[in-house]
This record gives structure tokens, C-alpha cells and sequence, in this order.
């Protein structure tokens, strides 16, 4: 009987294909506790406003573990925190592997992108690991989102902004690949 009625709601109602198409991005800084986390939290944000949070998957990371397991910085949890945004992730180091399951990786300086590029042969990094500025519609060719962690408090502002503006670009970047796996 439940054969029976299984079949009539798979003939009956079937499966939309495209809602079970997913796609993952990971934002990579340094030690993943000011750049990545935050990027990671505004694009959340973004992502849950678009009613999208079960189609794009976010993760951040950082290219070395020395804050493997730690919250974000608290300045730039403060910064994040005035714009409405909460930083929830911790702190992860980012791995080779790590490519295989992300359709997108930001590094947010050239210093990132290097370390991420030594990670993965050329072929494996094509249309997957770009600078995160490289989205942003403000960079007039300066892609390097600058580690605010030694700076004052004006530093993490102007990591926000960058951040805040450049996210809606890679949601449509990402739209567009949901959009191929569909």
C-alpha cells in the first residue's frame, strides 16, 4: 500500500529538480576572524532577504589556522553588529579539499589569492576562485579589501562598506550559476 502511494505522489507531484540545486561560496582571509567572517555574515543576510538560504550555502575561512576555533574579532563584531548584521561563525582554516564542494571562493587580497592559488593546480581554480573586489562596482582597480585588524575603528568601517556593496553582485554572479545547474 505505501509502494502504491508513493508512486502516485512521485507520478502525481513530481520532484521540482531546481529546488535541489545548490551552490556554495566561501570568503578566505587571512585568519578568518575581521575580512571573511564579516563578508560571511552580510552575505547571509543578503541571501536570507532573497528567501535563497536553502539554494546558497556561505562558509569563510582563513588561508592560515592560527584562529582556528575562535569567534570574530570584536571590533569588527561591533561594526557588523551597528549595521544590523550578526557574525556567528568561528574561525577555520581553509583546505585544499575545500574546492572540490565550493562553486565560488573570495579571497579578499592578492595575499589570500596566492596562497589559495598554491593550494590547487590553474585548471581546478577556473571560473571558481576570483578577489572578492573584483564584484565590487567601486574598485577602480584597487581589488585588495585591507585587513583592518592593526588599524582603529575607521578601518572596519571601511571594510563594511566595501563588503556591503560588493555582496550584492556576487548574489547575482551566484544567481547566474544556480540558474546553469538548473
Amino acid at each position: 500500500m505505501v509502494q502504491i502511494f508513493c508512486a502516485y505522489l512521485k507520478r502525481n507531484y513530481p520532484v521540482n529538480q531546481h529546488m535541489n540545486s545548490t551552490v556554495e561560496v566561501c570568503f578566505v582571509c587571512l585568519g578568518n576572524i575581521c575580512r571573511s567572517p564579516l563578508a560571511q555574515g552580510v552575505f547571509e543576510a543578503l541571501v536570507k532577504k532573497e528567501g535563497l538560504q536553502d539554494r546558497i550555502k556561505t562558509s569563510s575561512a582563513g588561508v592560515s589556522g592560527w584562529h582556528a576555533g575562535s569567534p570574530p574579532d570584536v571590533r569588527m563584531q561591533q561594526t557588523a553588529r551597528s549595521h544590523g548584521i550578526q557574525l556567528n561563525s568561528r574561525g577555520r582554516q581553509f583546505q585544499a579539499s575545500d574546492f572540490q564542494q565550493m562553486d565560488l571562493v573570495l579571497a579578499m587580497d592578492h595575499s589570500n589569492l596566492d596562497a589559495l592559488q598554491q593550494m590547487r593546480p590553474e585548471p581546478e581554480l577556473q571560473d571558481k576562485l576570483f578577489l572578492f573586489r573584483s564584484f565590487d562596482p567601486k574598485n577602480d582597480g584597487d581589488l585588495e579589501v585591507p585587513d583592518p585588524y592593526y588599524g582603529g575603528d575607521k578601518g572596519f568601517e571601511t571594510v563594511y562598506q566595501m563588503v556591503e556593496r560588493t555582496c550584492p553582485k556576487v548574489l547575482q554572479h551566484l544567481q547566474t550559476k544556480l540558474a546553469k545547474k538548473a
